[in-house]
């Protein structure tokens, strides 16, 4: 099973309107390069939502489609694959505000995701991982004026659909 965490500070912004943003499925297909299609068959502001995902990855599409839960009172979106790709993938969005600073909001996103190929997992599952995780940070930083990601995230140029495109810089 392999693991993304990607952590980003939203600088400005309470952690209601980010939590109402991250949600809005339907503006990532716009932000975030690797993001071919992404289809919103139920969404906010219902408490559950349901949308298809297609990613460039490596030479074709990665897909699956998912059900989530928007916990707003606790800031928190839960997502599970309900069809496609995986054999797993499931993952929470988290938001607080920033102990940092009281302006901030703490974005964290976790998915944990398997594609049953044990063979294949040295080869997909790092793949995956980038393309998930520079989706998730295009679309933060492209929904907000100022983020600042933390963890580790490589922000070199990566080749997205046969065109370099940058992962977002850090403010």
């Amino acid at each position: 099973m392999r693991k993304v965490v990607l952590d980003a500070v939203v600088h400005g912004v309470s952690p209601g309107d980010v939590f109402e943003n991250v949600a809005s499925w339907e503006r990532y297909q716009e932000l975030a390069p690797h993001a071919e299609s992404v289809v919103v068959h139920r969404g906010r502001p219902e408490p559950t939502g349901s949308s298809s995902w297609e990613l460039h990855f490596r030479s074709g599409l990665l897909q699956w489609s998912e059900d989530e839960r928007f916990l707003t009172d606790q800031l928190r979106i839960e997502f599970e694959q309900t069809e496609g790709d995986f054999d797993v993938f499931t993952g929470t969005w988290t938001l607080s505000l920033d102990g940092g600073n009281p302006a901030d909001t703490a974005v964290r996103f976790v998915c944990d995701f398997d594609f049953g190929i044990p063979s294949l997992e040295g080869i997909l599952d790092p793949i995956a991982e980038r393309v998930i995780k520079e989706t998730v940070a295009w679309a933060i930083a492209g929904m907000h004026e100022k983020v600042t990601f933390g963890g580790g995230l490589d922000l070199t140029p990566t080749n997205v659909g046969g065109a370099e495109a940058a992962v977002p810089a850090t403010a």
